[in-house]
């Protein structure tokens, strides 16, 4: 968890395409009814996964800093807060509701402990692709769970699995396909050299299994509703196969 916040800290110093805020023709489009917000890649979610009416839902972007979704949503006429372990993506959180006058409320803490809210705290809980950086999900979904109300909504993007297979570097160098590793894999499974020529000064990377995914949003007692898929926006496997998966899910 450190090691990530600090690693997520300075992807913001090098301007990550997911840690640029969204800028003010964005929120003037969202407060006049014309929103959209990512759930995986450059995929909108479907307006249908939201709740009927915006106004006055209670929404938890979970992991989701950056000043990108939640002041969106916001202005869309949620009452927001973004839950992340960077300080600095909450801080364009802030940038973005200081600057456009929304309220935006940023609380910084680990997704897999959710102990600062009550129970039946929210309508929906929105989770960007994110539990990538996170060792273990199912506390992440029984906290989702918890959190909700009954018939809020947890929407959940995440990688496919199987794109750990491959090499990074023969990927980012070579545009290369070569399978090397077994699942499930972790970027700290890698010698500290290698891990530092693949990943850099990134955050450590946890592939996860569809079972931990999917069912474990089940075994937490939720109901699937929808199911996406999208390529991966920045690797070779995208002529292939989805990088990404998206969920859709009700507490009953």
């Amino acid at each position: 968890m450190a090691y990530n916040r600090a690693a997520w800290d300075r992807e913001v110093e090098n301007s990550n395409e997911w840690t640029k805020p969204a800028g003010p023709e964005v929120i003037a489009r969202a407060r006049a009814g014309d929103w959209s917000v990512v759930l995986i890649g450059y995929e909108a979610v479907p307006r249908a996964w939201f709740p009927d009416e915006m106004a006055g839902a209670e929404v938890l972007c979970l992991a989701s800093g950056g000043g990108q979704q939640g002041p969106v949503l916001a202005a869309a006429g949620a009452d927001v807060t973004v839950l992340d372990n960077s300080p600095r993506q909450l801080d364009r959180d802030r940038e973005v509701a200081t600057r456009e006058g929304l309220a935006v409320r940023t609380v910084l803490g680990d997704m897999r402990d959710l102990s600062v809210f009550p129970d039946a705290s929210f309508d929906v809980v929105f989770n960007p692709v994110s539990n990538v950086f996170c060792p273990d999900l199912a506390p992440v979904w029984r906290e989702s769970f918890r959190v909700l109300r009954p018939g809020g909504i947890l929407m959940a993007g995440f990688l496919n699995p199987d794109i750990f297979i491959f090499d990074v570097a023969a990927m980012d160098e070579r545009g290369e396909l070569v399978v090397r590793h077994k699942l499930p894999f972790s970027s700290l499974d890698l010698p500290e050299s290698e891990r530092q020529r693949s990943y850099g000064t990134g955050p450590i990377e946890y592939s996860h299994t569809l079972s931990g995914q999917i069912g474990g949003q089940l075994a937490a007692g939720f109901t699937l509703t929808h199911f996406d898929e999208a390529p991966h926006h920045a690797d070779a496997t995208a002529q292939y196969m989805p990088g990404y998966f998206a969920t859709r899910a009700i507490k009953p």
